[in-house]
């Protein structure tokens, strides 16, 4: 299996600006930019552009909903969706840039340390959407570049037609039971923004030695964080140690055999957040669709179709689900994850020999 080996540090050097090791910091503007409403002004003006491109590492069918719906609330401004893991939308955005390609409008990746990068180089548009001003101030950028699109977990789950209740798992630690040897589906941070973030904060808080001994237990490695739920499903493995929390939700109100499990030692936070280029092609479009991205209308869509939590203020959890507020969770910390990304991938791509 490959995984990109260009570093997040040197990604966009083909563009000209310049890539500081220092620190990130969160202020560049003196103020926070006023929120911006959708005028008919606007609405029009994107219109006449017709089209908004939209790279992102969201679930392909809660991607396209999306689309459809703002397709549908503003007819004749088409939505392409452009999707693939995080990491290759970065990847991506940095070849292009390197090449004066100014593809993408609005951007979605489920690795917030790229949006730290982004900022830094600059390129990054200055758009705060009306809703934005109301969510929690550690949801979006202070300066006005990018906000929380969307937030879950990487949690454990485990096939209940292969495991019972009382004996599935419960923490971390329980996965490195002998008698999951060969059980174990894994996904991979060199593919994966969720599992890089989901690695930084497990190494941080159970240290590389719980890696290593996973690394003994035989796991099936797959790339995407929605590659061990849909492995839990078909049975091909009994538990998965990491993956999308919102997959889980999907297979399990479908009818599928997956349970999520809430790990003891807490369970790696997510961040997804959305911006605009400062070059979009479409730059009203872009503004009109980073609006209804944020809205509470595109918010609840998340929730109830794609199984995601939100920073939204006045969406509601979807009944059924475990409420956010009863879930232990580790500390989500963008900035570390930038900085030593590269090495952590490097690392485990040592460790368990992909």
């Amino acid at each position: 299996m490959k995984h990109p080996n260009m570093s997040r540090r040197t990604v966009l050097k083909g563009s000209g600006a310049l890539l500081a090791g220092a620190a990130f910091s969160t202020r560049v503007m003196a103020a926070a930019p006023p929120p911006e409403p959708v005028t008919p002004a606007l609405v029009e003006a994107a219109k006449k552009e017709g089209q908004v491109i939209y790279y992102t590492s969201t679930d392909l069918p809660v991607a396209e909903k999306l689309a459809k719906a703002f397709e549908a609330k503003y007819s004749g401004i088409a939505v392409r969706v452009e999707r693939t893991g995080a990491e290759r939308v970065f990847q991506r955005i940095g070849q292009e840039y390197s090449s004066r390609i100014h593809a993408v409008d609005v951007v979605n990746s489920s690795d917030a340390a790229h949006f730290i990068v982004w900022k830094r180089e600059g390129i990054l548009a200055t758009y705060v959407p009306e809703d934005v001003a109301n969510y929690p101030a550690e949801h979006k950028d202070l300066d006005g570049h990018f906000a929380s699109f969307r937030v879950w977990l990487s949690i454990i789950a485990y096939n209940t037609n292969l495991v019972k209740a009382e004996e599935a798992p419960k923490s971390f630690v329980d996965l490195l039971d002998p008698k999951w040897k060969g059980k174990i589906v894994k996904a991979h941070p060199g593919y994966s923004g969720t599992i890089m973030t989901a690695t930084y904060q497990m190494q941080r808080d159970l240290g590389w030695t719980w890696f290593e001994q996973l690394a003994k237990q035989n796991i099936m490695q797959v790339q995407s964080s929605a590659d061990p739920p849909k492995k839990l499903e078909l049975g091909e493995r009994a538990v998965m140690a990491d993956g999308n929390e919102y997959n889980i939700f999907q297979i399990k109100e479908k009818g599928g055999p997956v349970e999520p499990v809430y790990a003891v030692e807490g369970s790696p936070l997510i961040i997804g957040p959305n911006g605009i280029f400062k070059s979009s092609p479409n730059p009203n479009a872009a503004k009109l669709f980073q609006s209804f991205c944020f809205s509470r209308e595109a918010q609840q869509l998340i929730i109830d179709i794609g199984g995601l939590r939100s920073a939204h203020p006045q969406t509601q959890e979807k009944p059924g689900r475990k409420p956010f507020r009863d879930i232990k969770t580790m500390k989500d910390d963008a900035a570390a994850v930038e900085k030593e990304g590269d090495a952590i991938k490097a690392r485990y791509s040592k460790l368990f020999r992909v």
